[in-house]
């Protein structure tokens, strides 16, 4: 596997209700655009920003494991792009968490870089997310054991 990559990712996160049932996707390009890889969790109850968080620490873990030093990261969530770099306060405990969790990830890079988009320019996480979310059958079976862990105060890190 070549190594000193430099990759475009693509992430998003939501959740149908907020709180509600929550997922987070992720779709890897290389430089020349050829999709690496998709991938997506199921989150179980979880808030709006908990899932888009988490699709940052999803992007941040999956390219390390492809290789990755340098990663151009796209979110359509603006609040997640101006949080990460500190423009905003995180006031919510939960995702101060995750972004120290998240911090943790981005120390393992030479260069990252997380621009915010319009949702239009994020078609292909966003079906990634909804096709997770409009699974019925999963998120039937999934939500209670999830949600549960929800309760004792779960940290990325248990995520993934």
């Amino acid at each position: 596997m070549k190594t000193n990559r430099k990759f475009k990712v693509f992430i998003d996160g939501g959740s149908k209700g907020n709180p509600g049932h929550g997922a987070c996707a992720v779709a890897i390009f290389d430089e020349k655009g050829k999709l690496l890889q998709e991938e997506g969790k199921y989150l179980g109850k979880c808030t709006n920003n908990f899932a888009e968080y988490s699709g940052l620490h999803l992007a941040l873990f999956s390219a390390r494991h492809l290789g990755a030093v340098t990663l151009h990261i796209f979110s359509d969530s603006e609040l997640l792009v101006k949080q990460f770099s500190g423009e905003y306060k995180i006031k919510n405990e939960v995702l101060a968490n995750l972004m120290k969790e998240i911090q943790k990830e981005v120390s393992r890079y030479k260069e990252i870089i997380l621009k915010h988009i319009p949702r239009s320019k994020n078609t292909y996480a966003d079906k990634l997310v909804n096709k997770i979310l409009n699974n019925t059958n999963l998120t039937k079976s999934l939500g209670k054991s999830v949600s549960q862990e929800n309760t004792k105060k779960l940290s990325q890190s248990d995520l993934f």
